[in-house]
């Protein structure tokens, strides 16, 4: 359609509505195709038993029709079996594929997250745990040295005053 032409809505809907029931009449169609299709293989395949016959005789039939469900039975359950050590053996071969190839780890992304946001992912909302790492965290008071400029100058004391801070640990 060209850009000048717009579709009115009650034009769309009709249109729509025309197509959907296109759409249900080619599914009736396909659902009749294949009724008439079943019915022409079993007609073929399966032509209606002669029931007419005295007892000996229906006895038989029915001899013959549980035979040839137990062959049918059988020719299914070895396919079955087959279908099931193919899947087994195809299982088996794209594990060892897996292996020759080698697992190949993706790149780490950096991720920016806190570690109360780690915890809360990994346990789950439910858990409340905080990692507050500084409020574990020992207090520490500095030691302000109060030194004029005379303790500056003089050498002498300052080192017997590390030599004092010496024997504080040799003797604890």
């Amino acid at each position: 359609m060209s850009e000048g032409k717009k579709m009115t809505s009650s034009r769309r809907h009709h249109l729509k509505s025309l197509m959907l029931q296109i759409a249900a009449n080619w599914i009736e169609q396909e659902k009749k195709d294949i009724e008439a299709a079943k019915e022409a293989y079993m007609a073929e395949n399966c032509p209606p038993p002669d029931l007419s016959g005295d007892q000996n005789a229906l006895m038989e039939l029915c001899k013959k029709l549980s035979q040839a469900i137990d062959k049918i039975d059988e020719a299914r359950y070895d396919a079955e079996a087959k279908v099931q050590k193919s899947d087994t053996e195809i299982d088996d071969l794209k594990l060892k594929v897996v292996e020759l190839a080698g697992v190949k780890k993706p790149a780490l992304k950096k991720v920016r997250m806190s570690a109360d946001a780690m915890l809360q992912a990994l346990l789950g909302g439910k858990h409340k745990v905080t990692m507050d790492l500084r409020a574990n965290l020992k207090q520490v008071k500095k030691e302000v040295k109060e030194e004029g400029t005379e303790a500056v100058g003089d050498w002498r004391k300052n080192i017997e005053d590390k030599a004092d801070r010496k024997k504080m640990f040799e003797t604890s």
